[in-house]
């Protein structure tokens, strides 16, 4: 069973999916402390194009990201209008505004973890702040971040 622990995957092939969800030998990992350790140790492989859960030497591996390793599950705006948003990790980082950008098939990204990574906005997510976008003209999307409105630009 995928969900059962690290030892019962050690030889499955593990994968972060675009909605967001980690599959082993394509079985959903239902258990959710698993799915955040996951997320906690994925990592650039020295290579620095795939991807890997790195726990320590005797347990690691190769992960298939199918978008991003990281997406926003929720969203905050704080009383100075300053955005917040949470990860697939179980961490919070204040938004980079200025990386959101658009993608194939209208998806939100935003630059995350100092700007090393590229994260995907899960579809709750991208609606709450969806209130906070505004189109000032065809086709071109500002964010609101309290006074300051940020182009949205394209993937």
């Amino acid at each position: 069973m995928p969900g059962a622990g690290f030892y019962s995957i050690h030889t499955a092939k593990l994968r972060f999916g675009a909605d967001g969800i980690w599959y082993a030998d394509d079985e959903p990992v239902t258990h959710p402390r698993l799915a955040r350790l996951f997320s906690r140790y994925v990592r650039r492989k020295p290579d620095g194009g795939s991807y890997e859960v790195w726990i320590d030497e005797r347990y690691h591996a190769d992960v298939e990201v199918s978008d991003t390793p990281f997406v926003v599950t929720a969203v905050e705006t704080d009383p100075e209008g300053r955005i917040w948003i949470d990860l697939n990790d179980g961490t919070t980082e204040l938004l980079d505004a200025a990386s959101v950008a658009v993608g194939r098939d209208n998806v939100l990204y935003c630059m995350v973890k100092n700007g090393s990574e590229r994260a995907r906005f899960l579809r709750a997510a991208y609606y709450h702040l969806a209130g906070a976008i505004e189109e000032v003209a065809a086709g071109d999307l500002r964010l609101r971040c309290g006074e300051t409105k940020h182009p949205i630009g394209r993937i």
